[in-house]
C-alpha cells in the first residue's frame, strides 16, 4: 500500500485519530496512550502498529517502556493531497460569492416582462386566413 493510502487508512479509525491527537501534545509511553480507551493492550498495540506502518508515529524502547512520538512528516503526504482540493474549493466559493453579489436584492424592483406574440402552428394560421 502506498504512503498516502496507508495514512488515510490509519486516519479512518477514531481511536487512531485520538492517539495522534494525544501524541501531538508530546511523546508518551504505550501504557499511557491506552488509558483513555476501553480496549485491551493488544488492541492498542495493533492500532500503534498501523500508525507506525503508515509513517505517522515512531516507537522506540526506552529502558522498560515503549515510547511513542508523532512523526509530522508522516502526515505530509495526506496534507499535500488535501491541500490541492482546498485551493479548488476556495476558488469555487469565491466564484459563488461573486455570483451571489451580482444578483439583485430580493426586495429590489424587478423589470416587467415584455409581451411577446406566440407563434401559431401553421394549420391554425391557414384557417385564420381562410385556407384549409
Amino acid at each position: 500500500m502506498d504512503h498516502l493510502s496507508a495514512a488515510f487508512a490509519a486516519l479512518a479509525d477514531p481511536t487512531r485519530r485520538a492517539i495522534l491527537a494525544r501524541l501531538a501534545q508530546g511523546e508518551t509511553h504505550v501504557g499511557e496512550l491506552g488509558k483513555p480507551f476501553r480496549v485491551s493492550g493488544p488492541a492498542i498495540s495493533r492500532h500503534l502498529r498501523v500508525l507506525e506502518n503508515a509513517g505517522l508515529i515512531s516507537r522506540e524502547v526506552d529502558a522498560q517502556r515503549r515510547v511513542c512520538r508523532l512523526r509530522g512528516e508522516g502526515l505530509a503526504a495526506a496534507h499535500d493531497w488535501v491541500e490541492q482540493y482546498r485551493h479548488f474549493w476556495e476558488a469555487s466559493l469565491d466564484r459563488l460569492v461573486e455570483l451571489v453579489e451580482q444578483r439583485p436584492a430580493p426586495d429590489a424592483p424587478r423589470p416587467k416582462p415584455t409581451a411577446r406574440k406566440r407563434a401559431r402552428p401553421a394549420s391554425l394560421a391557414r384557417k385564420a386566413r381562410g385556407r384549409k
